[in-house]
């Protein structure tokens, strides 16, 4: 794909270096425009990753593409959705309550909430909606012990029962419990209860207006026009070319491009990407030894994957999901390289140093096939041989994701610890990308969201820490920072992480 701009060589060599220390909003409020009173009207034009071959139209389906997520997000409702000053803040649902041993817990829908063709959103749809979402490959990770048969609907309000106490449910309907009408059949183009309705779609470039009967308050903008892009280089030179507004989760490259201009807002948030190394823990696979998945980590350098990878929009991680949740255990040592431990562990497991192995990859997001290409290049201290396979997002969505003995994946969104541990961690989980089994770390997390008691609840989370550091198949070695770049016009782009970030009825644009 092409765009319009000047290309990234060149603007590379004019900006030099840049400065990527700086604080997340610094760049962006000093070259913003002052904010004044939020007007009403105008078409924002933005764009993001996407492949042609990866586009689905599901809100329950897999969402490799941004650009999906994206269009997907504005047109439809999820339950609840992470807030500013809470971390979990009402969306679809107004209100809910667990009973009293935290196993049942009733949401109650937001009064006036209807789909774009006129029909109210009732809690027989909520209920068919999360059913239908329960039933996909994912649909145990989205609603990790909550089979199909205990989601109910009473009266305004849907029922849902977990197989054990969970006082995170409502924290765990945040990122992609999308309602549609009861008995959808044709998904594209079906209403949604969103902020925007579609105007039209063709091949992951859509046109988006406003509803101005949003159960959430009238959006500002009379439009939305998302662009997909194969390309973050692509996608910033659009940017820097005028053809569109904003350009989403850009990544580093970009916004170093973009560092010394004054007519571009850089706005990150910071440590908003997880791009982990998954290393399959099952019998027959290379890494099924837990020696050997502690050597690789360890030889890995992690201040040069963040420095050259995220061109230091980043930061060095160890090994644990879930860096934005304020129950993070930041104490936990620091895995450091060492790569005379990581030999010792791998002639202990008895690793054949013979043989070349395959880490396999995508170019999906910035930074992710570089970040392999590096990882390669280090284990070979250790004597590991690593053959990067770059794939076709398609294919690699198909036949690598939860498939595949070492590969790339990343995730969009800084969630909790809880987040993470349901859909990637528990035994059995739907996304468990590792296929990790660890009966210490099931319990430790029932303990963990059991409990409304403070002091279990955070030795639990702990625990659950400690032993996904010790074991898991994850090598976290950096978060990425968020990174939007926009037009100087654009105002009040969300700062919030994950599912936050799409949340764009609040946006506006200065005349």
């Amino acid at each position: 794909m092409t765009a319009g701009g000047v290309g990234l060589a060149a603007l590379l060599a004019a900006c030099g270096s840049g400065d990527s220390g700086a604080k997340p909003t610094a760049q962006a409020s000093a070259r913003s425009l002052a904010q004044g009173e939020p007007v009403s009207g105008g078409t924002l034009r933005i764009g993001a990753l996407g492949r042609a071959s990866a586009i689905t139209r599901d809100p329950h389906g897999t969402q490799a593409n941004e650009s999906d997520y994206l269009i997907i997000s504005l047109l439809y409702d999820t339950l609840t959705a992470p807030g500013a000053t809470v971390n979990t803040a009402p969306r679809l649902a107004a209100s809910w309550k667990a009973d009293q041993d935290v196993t049942t817990w009733r949401f109650t829908l937001a009064k006036g909430a209807t789909f774009h063709d006129g029909s109210p959103v009732t809690a027989e749809d909520v209920a068919w909606s999360l059913r239908r979402l329960r039933e996909t490959p994912a649909g145990a990770a989205r609603l990790p012990g909550v089979k199909a048969d205990n989601i109910k609907a009473d009266g305004d309000s849907v029922v849902l029962t977990s197989d054990y106490p969970n006082a995170d449910l409502p924290l765990m309907l945040r990122l992609t419990t999308f309602v549609m009408k009861k008995g959808t059949e044709e998904v594209a183009g079906a209403p949604g209860s969103g902020p925007f309705k579609l105007d039209w779609y063709r091949d992951g470039n859509a046109r988006l207006v406003r509803n101005d009967t949003w159960h959430g308050g009238k959006p500002y903008l009379d439009a939305i026009e998302v662009k997909i892009f194969e390309s973050p280089q692509a996608m910033a030179n659009a940017l820097l070319g005028g053809q569109i507004d904003v350009a989403s989760n850009v990544g580093a490259v970009a916004a170093r491009v973009a560092a010394s201009r004054q007519d571009v807002q850089v706005l990150r948030r910071p440590d908003d990407m997880a791009m982990p190394i998954v290393m399959r823990t099952t019998e027959g696979s290379p890494y099924a030894d837990p020696r050997v998945r502690e050597a690789l980590r360890l030889a890995v350098d992690r201040e040069a994957m963040v420095k050259q990878v995220l061109s230091g929009y980043g930061k060095v991680a160890n090994d644990v999901l879930g860096t934005g949740d304020p129950d993070f255990a930041k104490d936990l040592p620091q895995r450091a390289r060492d790569l005379a431990r990581a030999r010792q562990l791998l002639q202990e497991a008895g690793f054949d140093l013979s043989k070349t192995y395959e880490l396999r990859t995508t170019e999906d997001i910035s930074g992710l096939a570089e970040s392999a290409a590096l990882f390669a290049t280090q284990v070979r201290e250790v004597g590991v041989q690593i053959k990067v396979v770059k794939e076709d997002s398609g294919a690699f969505w198909d036949k690598t994701w939860l498939k595949g003995d070492l590969y790339t994946t990343y995730w969009g969104t800084n969630d909790s610890v809880i987040f993470f541990a349901s859909k990637l961690l528990l035994t059995g989980a739907g996304q468990n990308e590792s296929a990790w089994s660890d009966a210490e770390f099931d319990q430790a997390y029932k303990q963990a969201v059991g409990t409304l008691d403070p002091a279990a609840r955070e030795q639990a989370l702990r625990r659950l820490q400690e032993i996904q550091h010790q074991r898991s198949g994850y090598l976290l070695w950096g978060m990425a920072d968020g990174i939007d770049l926009a037009a100087p016009t654009v105002r009040d782009l969300p700062k919030l992480p994950g599912y936050g970030r799409v949340q764009l009825e609040r946006v506006w644009l200065a005349r």
